[in-house]
């Protein structure tokens, strides 16, 4: 039946009724309204669910762009405006002057004397691997019982690592130790619900059912069927994908956070599948990123795939981390921050000197930015060497966006150590069970994840 058909069918079929005053209602337009207001004063003002962290999406979208070497003129008189609007609750101005910026900031000019533009840009995977030498791939030697136990280690450190930087995401070392001291174990009782780990079990239900065949399609449509919300790049991608704009462009379009944390938050699922297999994780990372993200955003996520893909058939993390830096292209920006960091790793002895000095050399991102966390990510696996207690402790106190970073860094902890070696004082008050968001999997067991994950590998 053709379109016409169907329209024309719902109109003849329609029977006139008189409505009484009752069944009169504008209930619906109310309801939307007060939730476009609630949504649109987040955007200026809101704080992290789980740490409570303050932060501005406004802001942040044109501080986003001036880091991607864009001039997005006349922004600061439309935040000054905003904040004012917010604060007066006149919604009317904060709607129109919301849209404005938006405007502006989807139509910045490019600054090219911008230190950005001096680095390749990399737009697809073939571009990716053009320039970069992946190891070759090696053959994981685990028995089926024992490569079930590493993924379920993997899994279960992971959740750890999100339950732990939850309680403290967006803070700075400073801070942290102010209110905390030294974060040796949970600052509260944990719990599994996180955001991050959203993404991940979309990947992997799209990766059930198409295996190597998956395209970022597919990861796409798994996206907008199974995630409700998002935040920043994926909220902006789900709103691409829900009118028809598939990747790359639901990651691009419209998207000033294109290279935060998104993706790379997501990279461990995409080396979980690839085993031992560091160019067919980096070649799922790039399609997974690329739904929400572009470029540097999407080589954070194959940096995050690589290092626990190459988990699994070694266990000395600093020769890991060594061969995942390898496999970043050298002519990306990606790569100037990851070098720096190690190279602050390879020239101080204490952690906190090399942090001190990630932090200084990237005052200008945001908390939620690939680059500070990446930063963050290698000085916990340098000075951490493998031991989950130290490798944990070090990614807490550099701060920023913790449980991200400790979610990733920690599956590749868990998974060379195995479930026996993960310490009682973590993994006893997660327990089994996973609480999530996702349509269909809001209730489940670590166990249960870690054997679908094995069967999506077989």
């Amino acid at each position: 039946m053709q379109a016409w058909e169907r329209e024309r069918k719902i109109t003849d079929e329609a029977i006139p009724k008189v409505l009484t005053e009752e069944e009169q209602t504008w209930d619906l337009a109310e309801t939307l309204e007060i939730g476009e207001d609630t949504h649109t004063k987040l955007l200026w003002k809101s704080n992290v669910p789980g740490s409570y962290a303050p932060e501005s999406i406004m802001t942040a979208a044109v501080q986003s762009m001036e880091n991607m070497g864009y001039v997005v003129e006349g922004s600061e008189e439309l935040l000054d405006s905003g904040f004012k609007a917010l604060e007066n609750n006149d919604l009317v101005s904060l709607h129109e002057i919301s849209a404005n910026l938006w405007h502006l900031v989807n139509n910045a000019k490019k600054d090219l004397d911008n230190p950005y533009w001096k680095f390749k840009e990399y737009n697809s995977f073939s571009d990716y691997e053009q320039d970069v030498t992946f190891v070759s791939k090696k053959q994981c030697e685990y028995g089926k019982d024992e490569l079930r136990d590493r993924i379920y280690a993997g899994w279960l450190s992971q959740i750890i690592g999100g339950a732990v930087g939850t309680a403290i995401e967006g803070y700075t070392t400073k801070n942290i130790r102010k209110t905390f001291g030294e974060v040796r174990d949970y600052v509260r009782q944990p719990n599994t619900y996180n955001d991050d780990i959203t993404y991940e079990l979309a990947f992997l239900k799209a990766y059930e059912e198409k295996g190597q065949n998956i395209t970022a399609q597919d990861i796409a449509i798994k996206w907008i069927g199974l995630i409700p919300t998002g935040w920043s790049a994926e909220e902006i991608a789900l709103r691409n994908i829900r009118y028809g704009i598939f990747p790359p462009e639901s990651g691009t379009f419209s998207n000033p956070f294109r290279e935060w944390i998104g993706a790379q938050m997501r990279g461990a699922i995409c080396g979980m599948v690839a085993p031992g297999d560091a160019k067919e994780a980096a070649r799922l990372a790039w399609m997974d990123g690329s739904v929400s993200h572009a470029n540097n955003g999407i080589i954070g996520e194959v940096f995050n795939a690589i290092l626990t893909s190459l988990s699994f058939v070694y266990d000395d993390m600093q020769e890991i981390l060594e061969k995942t830096i390898d496999m970043i292209p050298k002519q990306s920006e990606y790569y100037k921050v990851v070098e720096f960091a190690y190279n602050q790793a390879k020239q101080n002895s204490d952690w906190e000197v090399a942090w001190r000095a990630c932090e200084e050399f990237l005052k200008e991102y945001n908390w939620i930015h690939a680059y500070p966390n990446a930063a963050a990510e290698v000085i916990a696996l340098y000075y951490g060497k493998g031991d989950f207690d130290e490798t944990l402790y070090i990614i807490s106190m550099a701060g920023q966006d913790v449980d991200c970073n400790a979610a990733q860094i920690m599956t590749a902890i868990g998974i060379i150590k195995g479930s026996k070696q993960i310490p009682a004082k973590w993994k006893e008050p997660i327990g089994d069970n996973l609480d999530t968001y996702v349509r269909t999997m809001k209730k489940m067991t670590i166990s249960g994840l870690s054997d679908w994950t094995l069967k999506c590998i077989r």
